[in-house]
């Protein structure tokens, strides 16, 4: 197998001059203050410490960056893995949740070395619009407490027990935290009116989840607001662990590790093509899923969970002026300077405020505008993107892929093996042997087209059970059928089979490309014998006429 390993940074490095380098640590430095908040986030949001996020950023951000096949693409955590690392956390553990992001490493770097990144895009937009805006609503859920300053230990990772929980809580909302969330939330809202203001500029040079970070950890704690912060940060590079393997439970994480993979993969060629088009460049699908394996592989190593690319930092990065791999090692780098030397002041930090970022994050996610438009597609779309949407929120990620996936390929089939069809051809009366004494035809022939495949092969064995009588030839057009399976070619067989039963000869017609080569390769054709098969249907037509010819002068 040949394994092609070229990072985008070896493209890159030939003709790099130091303007380009200036912009690329600007946009860095942008993108790496814009990561710190979110890091913070989505990792209290996953049931993870704060510094685990930040870690996952530094070690994903610099990896992707390294190996990855974008040329901007920044890796870090995402909200989208909020739902599944939640779960694994509530049901196996911390220890369990590192064993699954290393499988699913493993399952992103064996994709990327296969060269399976073209495959991803097969994944029907219908499944993927399900899901990402079920994993908003399941993020919009798990911020309720925070939001609000509900007094709840801890969130039950199901639907159900959530909604239970979460009513029986709200009695005990906390009026500071509602009204310091809110605040933030409406902030985010009308960030950039209010930092096209003359009197808050200032807001344009920081991107508003940062702002926001900023501005309501200082007024909380000016004003001594009594709401819950999220403690301190370990100011050091957390040590290198192997996670203990448990095998009790590997069993139960390979389908979320199956998921985690899946989700990475889409999202971060998903956010490749959308940089693709923004800086005229075209990435390497499976490289950049080699860079997403081995971070998934180390990032656990030091206590942090899945990653991914990230859509909404690499958008900032190309904004901001980056256009090399270079920008998302500085924004890494950023991130570990600050880890190493304010960690002390992320104590005060307010988690009504990270709450408040995250919520903005799971409504910018909620693509309303693809539930208006479900009127203007097909029945099988709307059941595949709602069916997904409903099963994300309500059974979790991983069941919705796999219900989604299975649907689609069913749909696909159904709709497939409507366009194939076996129709009779009308043959005009020449001849007349080519009918018995009672008028019953004696040669008969059927067109066959598009493919006779496992969803298609019934409308052939339905065609025969019609014909109770078959005739003593019977023509089979395949001039237009276009493919041709195992269980087509048993179907084929069983109609061959019957006829020579009766006596009856089957003669195929019009033979070429892809269903030619699988009956020659399996000896079809010279169990049927090479006399029987022809270039048109006129040609067996006539061969059918001259056999019934010399049979009457015998029998004569």
């Amino acid at each position: 197998m040949n394994i092609r390993f070229r990072p985008k940074l070896l493209d890159c490095l030939p003709g790099y001059n130091r303007t380009q380098f200036g912009k690329d640590v600007a946009a860095g430095v942008t993108v790496g203050v814009l990561a710190l908040p979110l890091a913070m986030a989505f990792a209290i949001a996953s049931g993870m410490p704060p510094s685990t996020g930040i870690w996952t950023g530094i070690i994903a951000g610099f990896l992707t960056s390294l190996l990855g096949g974008s040329r901007v693409q920044i890796g870090g955590p995402t909200g989208a893995f909020i739902p599944i690392v939640y779960g694994i956390v509530a049901m196996y553990g911390v220890g369990n949740l590192l064993i699954a992001t290393m499988l699913a490493g493993a399952f992103l770097l064996a994709m990327g070395i296969f060269r399976m990144g073209q495959l991803i895009r097969f994944i029907p937009v219908a499944v993927v619009i399900g899901f990402t805006n079920g994993i908003a609503v399941v993020i919009f859920m798990s911020q309720i407490k925070d939001f609000l300053g509900l007094e709840i230990a801890s969130l039950p990772p199901d639907f159900f027990g959530k909604i239970k929980v979460l009513g029986a809580s709200l009695h005990t909302l906390d009026e500071p935290t509602l009204l310091l969330s809110a605040t933030a939330f409406l902030f985010l809202v009308f960030y950039n009116r209010l930092a096209q203001t003359r009197l808050l500029a200032f807001l344009r040079r920081a991107p508003g989840p940062l702002a926001v970070l900023v501005v309501g950890t200082a007024i909380t704690a000016l004003l001594k607001l009594p709401v819950a912060t999220i403690g301190s940060i370990p100011q050091q590079i957390p040590p290198l662990t192997l996670p203990t393997l448990s095998l009790e439970t590997l069993e139960h994480l390979i389908s979320p590790a199956i998921a985690i993979a899946l989700l990475g993969a889409i999202e971060s060629l998903l956010s490749a093509r959308v940089a693709d088009a923004s800086i005229e460049d075209t990435h390497d699908p499976n490289q950049e899923l080699i860079a997403q394996g081995v971070a998934n592989l180390v990032v656990p190593l030091f206590g942090g969970f899945a990653a991914t690319g990230a859509i909404a930092r690499t958008a900032t990065n190309v904004r901001s002026g980056g256009r090399t791999p270079i920008a998302g090692i500085v924004h890494a780098l950023v991130l570990l300077v600050i880890v190493l030397t304010l960690a002390p002041l992320a104590s005060h930090i307010p988690l009504a405020i990270l709450s408040a970022i995250v919520v903005m994050v799971s409504i910018n996610m909620f693509e309303l505008e693809a539930f208006r438009k479900l009127k203007i597609f097909s029945n099988n779309y709307r059941s595949i993107m709602l069916s997904t949407f409903a099963l994300t929120v309500v059974f979790g990620l991983t069941i919705a892929i796999e219900f989604g996936m299975v649907l689609a390929c069913l749909m696909f089939i159904y709709r497939i093996s409507g366009l194939t069809r076996i129709e009779v051809i009308p043959l005009a009366n020449t001849s007349p042997e080519r009918y018995t004494p009672d008028g019953k035809p004696r040669i008969v022939a059927w067109r066959l087209y598009g493919a006779l495949f496992f969803g298609a092969a019934p409308k052939l064995e339905a065609l025969m059970e019609a014909h109770s009588e078959l005739p003593e030839f019977l023509i089979l057009d395949t001039q237009t059928m276009i493919q041709l399976d195992s269980t087509g070619l048993d179907a084929l067989e069983t109609l061959h089979g019957k006829l020579a039963k009766q006596g009856a000869t089957l003669m195929l017609s019009g033979l070429h490309g892809q269903p030619e080569s699988v009956l020659r390769r399996t000896g079809f054709v010279d169990r049927l014998g090479t006399e029987n098969t022809f270039p048109n249907i006129i040609a067996a037509l006539r061969a059918a006429e001259l056999r019934l010819s010399k049979g009457q002068r015998t029998e004569d």
